[in-house]
């Protein structure tokens, strides 16, 4: 391809932590490295977000006061926005201007058409039928509202229930690094749309995708054995011996695999990374305890290196051919910048714990710029074979568990890490495992448990992110402990 910069150079950059994310190669397409900056989450397939910000105020106001001088204002805000450069540098504002009638919003209409969304910062009172003119667009919209901004705010609950207020949202704040969030549920739709999954399966997964097409934009592709063989054959040794190393340098302790199984799973892990680049994709799944693990079909290795990696990378590695942890874990990076963590859960109701359990666990569950968390280079638990890296995660850490069921509805719960690998490091379950103490009525939550087992999980509690979301999309959000 004919760009700026190689983009396997980038992500060898990046995963060695001197980027914060990753971007599909058309991102970056005539920009330095420098210009790339530093991303929330991966660009999927090059394509900026698209944000109109409107500032919504009226000369001479009465509130917040009649000498407001709205030049000045705006220029704060900008400022504010200005701190946030990097954070939000996928992020292109087509539309940034002060509209203090509904008739300019009318104006607009033509760069309205395929924004992600709308942030509308009230910034005086006298601006009701200005709202009403933005909502008339029928995209996803967060208002932003200061205390002292104006005396609408009285009417805004009963506009999330009316139809006009469909894609509508309201962050009633004076905390500015809002300003920045406010932005994150339009850059989840947009990934979603962007997205492309490559999924490594002879079974039949043409409704999913067809359904997952039509809601969301997402595109799944089948790839076939054949084309991931090849791509494997074509990584030299010296590329996956130099892998091999960088996990065992970096693994607290090499338990039960040999260097052979590391470097066949890291030969895998950098063919990943090249069907990737050359499919322009930003997810890859494989149906690895399914029909890419029998007598007559089977890989060079099991890929649980290879998909670690590209979760620490910005991009998704998901087990076994799992198509809605897939859309959650481009959902959670979307929202967060940072990985999910697949898990078959198990309950302890005598210490009101659910344990989180997966032999694969991802070392940067923080997101590509941050620390990796320590790490075992371990066997999978059911098979006694393949690498797999054992992740401490952290203690205390808030997380959300979540699984998008299908194109109208979200599971989830959240909750506290209290116990981490170290403490339930013994010879049953899976290698990676948390504990944690959930919020609300765990057995409210075993209860009410259904649509399989797998679960993604997130650190953060992200409930307001996904209700926005939710909102957004018209999908229903199912606290499963409540």
């Amino acid at each position: 391809m004919n760009k700026a910069i190689d983009r396997r150079e980038f992500l060898k950059i990046s995963a060695a932590g001197s980027a914060l994310c990753l971007a599909g190669p058309k991102i970056f397409s005539g920009m330095t490295r420098q210009d790339a900056g530093k991303l929330v989450s991966p660009g999927c397939r090059g394509s900026k977000v698209k944000v109109a910000k409107i500032y919504m105020g009226v000369p001479d106001p009465h509130w917040p006061k009649p000498s407001l001088d709205l030049e000045k204002e705006i220029r704060f805000y900008e400022s504010r926005f200005a701190e946030f450069k990097k954070e939000l540098s996928d992020v292109d504002f087509v539309v940034n201007r002060l509209v203090s009638s509904p008739e300019q919003i009318d104006q607009l209409k033509d760069n309205l058409k395929e924004v992600d969304g709308i942030l509308a910062i009230h910034l005086t009172i006298w601006i009701g039928r200005i709202l009403d003119a933005i909502l008339e667009q029928g995209k996803p919209t967060v208002v932003f509202a200061v205390p002292y901004s104006g005396h609408e705010w009285v009417g805004y609950g009963d506009l999330l229930e009316q139809e006009k207020g469909a894609q509508m949202e309201c962050l009633l704040t004076s905390d500015y690094s809002r300003l920045e969030w406010a932005i994150r549920p339009f850059r989840a739709i947009h990934h979603l749309r962007e997205a492309r999954i490559l999924n490594l399966t002879t079974r039949d997964f043409s409704n999913y995708a067809a359904a997952m097409k039509t809601k969301f934009g997402t595109e799944i592709e089948r790839i076939e054995l054949d084309r991931v063989l090849k791509a494997c054959a074509a990584v030299s040794d010296v590329e996956a011996q130099a892998e091999s190393l960088r996990w065992i340098k970096g693994a607290e302790k090499v338990v039960e695999p040999s260097k052979k199984d590391i470097f066949e799973s890291c030969k895998l892990a950098l063919a990943f990374e090249r069907l990737l680049d050359e499919e322009e994709a930003t997810v890859l799944t494989v149906d690895c305890y399914g029909t890419m693990w029998d007598k007559t079909i089977k890989l060079p290795a099991y890929p649980c290196v290879g998909f670690a990696r590209l979760n620490d990378m910005g991009f998704g590695g998901i087990c076994e051919s799992d198509l809605r942890s897939a859309m959650t874990h481009i959902l959670f990076q979307g929202l967060t910048g940072k990985p999910g963590f697949i898990s078959d859960p198990t309950v302890d109701e005598g210490k009101g714990h659910i344990i989180l359990a997966h032999c694969l666990g991802t070392p940067k569950m923080d997101g590509p710029d941050k620390p990796a968390h320590s790490y075992k280079l371990r066997t999978i638990m059911e098979r006694q074979e393949g690498v797999v890296p054992q992740v401490k995660m952290r203690q205390g850490q808030r997380v959300t568990q979540a699984l998008l069921m299908g194109e109208n509805l979200i599971h989830y719960f959240t909750g506290e890490i209290a116990a981490a690998p170290v403490d339930l490091e013994h010879d049953r379950g899976c290698r990676t495992k948390i504990a944690v103490k959930v919020d609300g009525d765990l057995s409210r939550l075993w209860r009410n448990w259904s649509h399989g087992l797998h679960r993604q999980t997130v650190y953060g509690d992200i409930t307001k992110e996904l209700r926005f979301f939710c909102k957004f999309k018209d999908i229903d959000l199912v606290d499963e402990a409540v």
